[in-house]
């Protein structure tokens, strides 16, 4: 299992010290790293016994959304009306990002999103409310 570790210059800004601080710390033996080539690197384990505070929580994984949805039979009108829609919706703060390409000679739209999962979702949501209306 992976174990979390920081550099000397994460430690200092988690600890609210000067870089210089904690790496007289790791000279004196005071906190235990290990030097890797010409840096230290000190466990979420060590800087846990080093503080007395419990071991900081692992990271937030992030999942982020990858995806193609391919419209059939739409006119060229309609794939518009789409892409505006689509692209009017991702205004503010970018968490998506998503290309729009209409072949016309299949009446086929296809959007291509990446980004924000959740963000992902409810885009995906309002697109396939969209589309249901159409039908």
């Amino acid at each position: 299992m992976a174990q979390e570790v920081y550099s000397v210059e994460q430690v200092a800004t988690q600890l609210g010290l000067h870089v210089r601080t904690v790496r007289n710390y790791v000279r004196d033996g005071r906190l235990k790293a290990v030097r890797i080539g010409k840096q230290y690197r000190i466990t979420a384990a060590d800087l846990a016994a080093f503080t007395g505070l419990p071991a900081a929580a692992p990271a937030v994984k992030k999942a982020d959304l990858s995806g193609v949805v391919e419209i059939e039979d739409v006119d060229r009108a309609t794939a518009d009306r789409i892409a505006t829609l689509v692209h009017a919706s991702l205004q503010g703060p970018q968490s998506l990002r998503v290309e729009t390409i209409y072949d016309k000679e299949k009446s086929l739209l296809k959007l291509i999103v990446l980004g924000d999962l959740a963000a992902g979702a409810d885009l995906l949501r309002m697109v396939a409310g969209f589309v249901e209306g159409l039908g």
